[in-house]
């Protein structure tokens, strides 16, 4: 699978399952929307930053995301890995933000409670047809 395929299967994807490293090494796994932005392997979230998996992000940005899609006979998924970086500036804030956020964030974009967060992909693995492959992000 070519760079631009992984790209074009995850924007297709409604879910993200994105992964963090507990104070005891655990990995911790949690469902998410899809990301609000991408551009090339960088991906922007939201959440609140009173979140456990903000305080592991700090802690340790080591961190994954993956996608999949299950069709009736055929299973694709992407795991990628990189880093989660944690962003609270005000202008990547604006940027993400969306219409309805405020169903989370009740003070609206200056919550402090409503962070961004940016991952950016080194690699991963791709997987269909039982099948698998490794690949590095240039």
């Amino acid at each position: 699978m070519t760079q631009k395929e992984i790209f074009e299967f995850v924007d297709s994807q409604k879910t993200a399952f994105i992964g963090s490293v507990d104070t005891d090494g655990f990995p911790n796994v949690k469902a998410m929307l899809s990301p609000r932005e991408r551009d090339g392997a960088t991906f922007y979230f939201t959440t609140n930053t009173s979140s456990m998996r903000v305080a592991q992000y700090l802690a340790n940005p080591k961190a994954s995301i993956y996608f999949y899609h299950r069709g009736r006979f055929r299973y694709t998924g992407v795991m990628l890995k990189g880093t989660m970086q944690v962003l609270t500036d005000q202008e990547t804030k604006n940027r993400i933000w969306r219409t309805g956020d405020t169903m989370f964030y009740k003070k609206g974009v200056t919550d402090p409670d409503y962070c961004v967060l940016r991952f950016v992909a080194t690699g991963g693995r791709y997987y269909q047809d039982l099948k698998t492959e490794s690949f590095v992000f240039d």
